[in-house]
């Protein structure tokens, strides 16, 4: 795997982990519950996004390696649980949790096929 692509992927999961990080606290500060069903539609989710984002790897890499997108891409992730936590917490705290996992282990995947 050349050089690049290693360090992108290093990159994608060091950010996805930060925002893991945030959900997990989230979940134990709002005492959430784990609500399958949703957690299981952010894995469909990511698993969507990332099918349909194979069809234009190039012009998706183009855009997600600018800093400014990756930082605004997590700022506004971190917006999201800290409002879901207020709002639904159950509900988008598992959404975003099993989003987050799914890329994580799509992460893992892709790294250990190439």
């Amino acid at each position: 795997m050349p050089v690049e692509s290693t360090m992108v992927s290093r990159t994608d999961a060091a950010l996805a982990t930060v925002v893991l990080a945030a959900v997990v606290i989230a979940v134990a500060a709002v005492d959430a519950s784990i609500r399958w069903p949703a957690a299981a539609v952010g894995g469909l989710g990511t698993i969507a996004f990332e099918l349909a984002a194979t069809r234009a790897h190039g012009t998706v890499r183009f855009y997600w390696e600018r800093p400014v997108v990756q930082g605004a891409s997590v700022v506004l992730a971190l917006v999201g649980v800290a409002a879901g936590a207020v709002i639904a917490p159950s509900s988008v705290l598992s959404f975003a949790l099993g989003s987050l996992v799914t890329y994580l282990a799509y992460l893992v995947g892709t790294v250990a096929v190439q």
